[in-house]
């Protein structure tokens, strides 16, 4: 229940965003009509089309994005009509064509206080609305994303959208009465009727050149967050010492498995929701935090105090492992086998930069604990689509050198069951099957060696090895300089895209040639013809490239080479020049590379003084598809 108030609520601060200004012309239009017959049917019409589509597209991915772009083109041409009917009061009276008698037939029933019209007004309203992309619908749409179709998050979705339909009809309560004295007072109906007329024009075109998502969304950021935080806070505060998940912040790091825009309609430079699984797991208190981006786990670390703890509390028991898709290393493994064994699950996915960097040290444990009755685990639950792949799973796990079991969770029944949050994400099991310790993100690396050294006393092993592993990780496994990143996780996709400045926005699913504007810190723009979807952006024609303004000593991109899989030849630049001895791993000092497969790729390492860089990668063949930036 608590759930549907949070959605409730976080709908109705809706009414002070300034995304919500696209919409008020389309509600303020029904002002001065029977409310119960023309109010209230629109701002139903409005939540219900909102609450299928975004129910849609957080379940079903891009194939509802791509079907809704349809409904957006109709919903504006239908929209445009009805403006220009109010505006233009003859035009319906003088036109033959079909579709202005429409929209002539639409205002005249809308004027009249006919409820058809007035719903019909209000699908089209519901299906341009793109509310910004705040803590509370995070929140709602990253369960639906990581548990699939349910009623429950329909449900809260349409609550959401029923607290944005009560806020605007107070204020459409409000302008009712405002109108109604112009018209008693002033005798200016007609001009009334075709300012708003006005006023609904400017709003398709608003919405049509994609400011409702793009400068509205940006501006918004500073006021509806911070609302919805502290209604956050309020009614479900934290467990003490219990896990946290990252806000949108974009000075974050992180985010979930299929993380939604508030709106499947929204373009490229929307805010990305960050944040991790909510509190739509069942049992599951969720918070909010800000850390350090180096030491994020995805969406945030809770770093753990120094030194080993005097006792470890049950935290519950091994749940199942039957949820594997299949298993790489071994044989499938349950709980009930593992009994007498203490066992460390590390959940993971192969591009994940903060995993990357824990796996030196879950290899060094299961090497040095392999024969004192440690069995690691390691729990592969995709981010991105390719991550699915068993075979490039595969690779990765040869190309890191892990020897222990891997358990493919690409249903992410495993992480469900653990109720998990975050990558990486370590818990820790004790030989009775009870899970006595976790720890997410990177960071606490020690107290975790503690915690094995005690389970593994405890579960009666002689000669426990002591000391703490000595690892000493290179390439993307090096561990992040803290004190000098300051850029955040940047996807690139339109569901999650943020910061993205190339001129006239991004265009979702569809070919368009781009520029790449004047990127400011953790801003980034395309050059040349690009099509960005749900997940990535793929380059249509050779010598195209992408440019970010960051800071932070190492900057990775996770890059494939399309679906020909055929090699794609690019080259690196830092301030316009070759990156020298600044070059990463997967790139020369001439800043030459190739992309092989989908995969993380570390571009920038930088020695010395570290400061504000622009870094560009152009692409000299066709077909490469770009999914994230993350730095270190």
């Amino acid at each position: 229940m608590l759930l549907f108030v949070l959605a409730y609520l976080g709908g109705v601060l809706t009414i002070v965003s300034p995304c919500i200004l696209p919409v008020l012309p389309f509600v303020f239009a029904r002002a001065g009509q029977p409310f119960l017959r023309s109010g209230l049917p629109m701002l139903l019409g409005m939540a219900v089309s909102f609450a299928l589509v975004a129910s849609l597209a957080a379940v079903a991915g891009g194939w509802a994005v791509a079907a809704n772009q349809y409904g957006r083109l109709a919903a504006l041409v239908l929209l445009a009509l009805f403006g220009l009917a109010l505006l233009i009061p003859s035009l319906s009276e003088r036109a033959t064509a079909p579709l202005v008698a429409l929209g002539g037939r639409l205002s005249q029933s809308s004027e009249g206080g006919g409820i058809l019209g007035s719903a019909l007004l209000g699908v089209a309203t519901g299906l341009l609305w793109a509310p910004c992309a705040g803590p509370v619908l995070g929140l709602i749409l990253t369960g639906a994303a990581l548990n699939g179709a349910n009623v429950g998050t329909s449900l809260l979705l349409l609550a959401y959208a029923a607290g944005a339909a009560t806020s605007l009809a107070l204020a459409l309560a409000i302008g009712g009465r405002v109108f109604a004295a112009m018209k008693r007072s002033l005798g200016v109906g007609e001009w009334a009727r075709r300012g708003l007329g006005a006023l609904v024009l400017v709003a398709v075109g608003a919405i049509a050149l994609g400011l409702d998502t793009g400068f509205l969304t940006r501006v918004s950021l500073a006021g509806t967050n911070a609302l919805e935080q502290g209604l956050i806070d309020r009614l479900n505060p934290p467990p003490a010492g219990g896990p946290a998940m990252m806000s949108g912040n974009p000075a974050m790091t992180g985010d979930a498995p299929a993380m939604m825009s508030a709106n499947p309609a929204m373009t490229g430079g929307a805010p990305a929701m960050t944040g991790g699984n909510p509190a739509m797991m069942a049992g599951n208190n969720t918070a909010m935090m800000s850390a350090n981006p180096a030491m994020m786990a995805k969406p945030g670390a809770t770093p753990g105090a120094a030194g080993a703890p005097a006792a470890l509390p049950v935290e519950g028991m091994l749940p199942s492992l039957s949820g594997a898709t299949g298993w790489l290393n071994s044989a499938p493994l349950t709980a009930e086998a593992l009994k007498g064994k203490v066992v460390l699950i590390d959940f993971w996915t192969y591009s994940c930069i903060n995993c990357l960097r824990a796996i030196p040290y879950v290899r060094a444990w299961a090497e040095k604990y392999k024969d004192q009755g440690l069995v690691v685990i390691g729990v592969h639950s995709p981010e991105f689509a390719f991550e699915r792949d068993v075979d490039n799973v595969r690779k990765a796990v040869a190309d890191l050198k892990i020897d222990y079991p891997v358990a493919i969770d690409n249903d992410y029944a495993i992480w469900r069951a653990f109720k998990n949050q975050y990558w990486p994400a370590h818990y820790f099991i004790d030989a009775g099957g009870r899970i006595r310790h976790h720890h997410f993100g990177e960071g606490g690396y020690d107290r975790s060696e503690q915690v094995i050294q005690q389970l593994l006393a405890e579960a009666g092993h002689k000669n426990v090895a002591s000391g703490i592993v000595d690892v000493k990780a290179t390439g993307a496994e090096a561990a992040s300089d803290m004190k000098d990143v300051m850029s955040p996780e940047t996807y690139i996709g339109f569901e999650r895209a943020e910061n993205f400045v190339s001129p006239g926005g991004a265009a979702q699913g569809e070919p368009k040639d781009y520029a790449a504007g004047d990127p400011r810190l953790n801003e980034w723009g395309l050059v040349g013809k690009w099509t960005i979807g749900a997940e990535q952006a793929s380059l249509d024609a050779a010598d195209g490239a992408i440019v970010y303004r960051f800071h932070a000593r190492d900057l990775h991109l996770v890059l494939g080479p399309g679906a020909q899989g055929k090699p794609v030849r690019f080259r690196v630049t830092l301030d316009g020049k070759p990156p020298g001895d600044a070059h990463g791993m997967d790139v020369d000092a001439q800043g030459e590379g190739v992309v092989t497969g989908q995969r993380l790729y570390q571009l920038i390492r930088q020695p010395g003084e570290i400061g504000e860089r622009t870094f560009e990668i152009r692409f000299l063949d066709p077909g490469v598809e770009a999914y994230a930036f993350t730095f270190g």
